[in-house]
């Protein structure tokens, strides 16, 4: 496998250019730390030759007084550039994980089906976190260590040019090693990455599934599968491990001529009287210093290794693009709607299948020719049991999918000629199951928009019947939340629900009606607000109580898809043979189960 090279310079380039001054900085503390490791050995010859030929005692402490304070600094330079590359790294790492995030939450809901939510969260922060050094120090750290070895070569060839060039076959052949096996462990790194990610996909589906699992008496199916997952991740390691050592076993080898050919040339000319025992001491120096700058660039390379792994796979998750795109010329008509009007709803001959897999084959249609229209401010009933379509029906209105054919229309214009967010912000959802995230009750209810203010939050809380609520918690508006359902109740949670749809105060309300475990007192607060949302808006109610269907203005009944029948509720009543009758005959909530 070729090491992404071209992408590994464009995902450089791209995230370190906004931290240009801290790169240059970075690589100002490098170059003088590399000339401090050039003149160090040049003070010990010094030394050690002054001390051979009786130099006084005066000249010997100067020169170790000045070998302390150089390395000194050069720790000091050192410990400065640590510093400066792991700033560096988080800064341009964490860039990149949002950039993930922000491009992951707009891939369409097909790519979400497919991958689940531990897999991203290994793929977001596992695969950026393998990239940390190759972000702050693999550029400047090899070429640095270029520098340093082009240094210590020059400075052998002016001291003797039968040294140079002994060291310079010697760095040759190294570099030469060093490039036939600096790839060979990438595949194994990815696999590593992978299996990572399995097994945080698997462990994230577990635990949210916690209680079905003990329930059902699983726990040691969950623990085998465990075992497997955590076996396979084994292996992988281990061959990862292997694979990788490799280049570093390669490089102890190699080090291990240079040091011996150092030592043997370096004695060869002492005897000879060619060079001095200092000198002899600064060429094995400049041999152990050449040697651990090959081991830098060993180790870099095998880092870039495995930020190659994370690299591929950053990328082709970049590379996946949603389905549901942006419209390129979107309806001007629509954007000027800025006050909350009620919005027309119309389906026109639309058919929709769910695409299960990523080779792009679509399944069984869920929604076959499905048509219908709902008047600005009026309300629709959609009845079917569970699995007729009616939920995929409310996700192509907000464009979660894009049907297969037809079109879907908000004030007579296609839904897919208008902007994302647009879309979403004049139509609102009101599910049964809601999901509160770890922040205050004022994020919760805006979801992070601070435009809202205070007393509109209190207001529509009141209104409500929620102020009781709020008032019992310890700092109001500012008390955080639970992820999940929060420590609510499951009526207060669907209240907050209806709080959040008043807020953000669409043209258009789609409504999954409030559960039937909720108790009669609750109930009739649920009441109270549909009643209040319903109010100068348009509504499509997924609807399983008679009391939410006596509100509607029409009936659309779905089955394995399809229109079983469509029309308005009173004309369906006044026909005994009509399937919504019977419906009521028989009792709507044991039909539609």
């Amino acid at each position: 496998m070729n090491l992404p090279l071209g992408s590994s310079i464009t995902l450089l380039a791209k995230y370190l250019r906004p931290h240009w001054r801290k790169v240059t900085v970075l690589g100002i503390l490098l170059v003088a730390n590399i000339g401090l490791q050039l003149l160090n050995p040049q003070i010990l010859r010094r030394f050690i030759d002054s001390a051979r030929s009786t130099q006084p005692m005066n000249d010997l402490i100067w020169i170790s007084i000045f070998f302390v304070l150089t390395a000194v600094l050069g720790n000091i330079a050192s410990g400065l550039a640590t510093y400066m590359g792991e700033d560096v790294a988080w800064s341009a790492t964490n860039q990149l994980r949002s950039d993930l995030a922000q491009h992951t939450l707009a891939l369409d809901m097909t790519f979400h089906k497919v991958h689940t939510a531990g897999e991203m969260i290994e793929r977001i922060d596992g695969d950026v976190t393998a990239l940390s050094n190759f972000f702050s120090q693999f550029v400047v750290k090899v070429l640095g260590t270029f520098v340093l070895m082009l240094g210590v070569l020059i400075v052998m060839y002016i001291e003797d040019w039968r040294i140079g060039a002994a060291m310079t076959a010697y760095a040759a052949l190294v570099l030469i090693v060093l490039r036939q096996t600096k790839s060979i462990a990438v595949p194994h790194f990815k696999a590593q990455r992978q299996a990572n990610a399995d097994i945080s996909a698997f462990w994230e589906e577990r635990l949210s599934g916690l209680e079905d699992i003990r329930s059902s008496g699983a726990e040691a199916y969950a623990m085998r599968q465990q075992f497997n997952f955590m076996r396979i991740l084994f292996r992988k390691n281990v061959r990862a491990a292997m694979f990788g050592r490799i280049l570093f076993s390669s490089a102890i080898i190699l080090f291990s001529i240079g040091n011996a050919t150092a030592i043997a040339t370096g004695g060869y000319l002492l005897g000879l009287g060619a060079l001095t025992l200092g000198t002899v001491y600064l060429i094995f120096d400049y041999t152990g210093t050449l040697s651990s700058n090959l081991r830098v660039i060993t180790e870099q390379l095998d880092d870039l290794q495995r930020a190659s792994a994370g690299i591929e796979r950053v990328g082709e998750l970049l590379n996946i693009q949603s389905r549901i795109q942006e419209p390129h010329n979107p309806s001007a008509a629509f954007t000027k709607i800025v006050e909350p009007l009620p919005l027309s709803l119309r389906f026109e001959h639309v058919s929709f299948a769910y695409d299960d897999n990523e080779s792009g084959e679509d399944n069984a249609p869920v929604l076959q020719d499905i048509s219908f229209a709902l008047a600005p401010g009026a309300v629709m009933g959609l009845l079917g049991r569970t699995g007729s379509g009616k939920t995929t029906l409310t996700r192509l209105l907000f464009r979660f999918y894009d049907p297969v054919s037809g079109c879907v229309t908000l004030n007579d214009i296609d839904v897919r000629h208008m902007p994302l967010k647009d879309l979403r912000k004049r139509v609102g959802l009101v599910t049964q199951e809601v999901q509160l995230f770890q922040a205050s009750v004022r994020d919760n209810l805006t979801f992070f928009d601070a435009g809202i203010s205070d007393e509109r939050i209190l207001r529509t809380l009141s209104e409500l019947g929620l102020d009781e609520w709020l008032a019992r918690l310890p700092k109001g508006l500012g008390t955080e939340l639970e992820s999940g359902n929060g420590g609510l109740s499951a009526g207060e949670a669907q209240l907050l629900a209806f709080a959040r749809v008043f807020l953000a105060d669409p043209g258009l309300v789609v409504m999954d009606e409030a559960s039937s475990r909720l108790d009669p007192a609750t109930e009739q607060k649920i009441e109270r607000a549909v009643d209040r949302l319903l109010q100068g808006r348009t509504a499509l109610i997924i609807a399983h109580h008679l009391g939410t269907v006596q509100r509607a203005d029409d009936i659309l009944i779905l089955e394995d898809g399809r229109t079983i029948e469509y029309g308005p509720r009173l004309d369906l009543i006044a026909k005994p043979d009509s399937r919504f009758s019977q419906l009521l005959r028989t009792g709507l909530e044991e039909v539609l189960v």
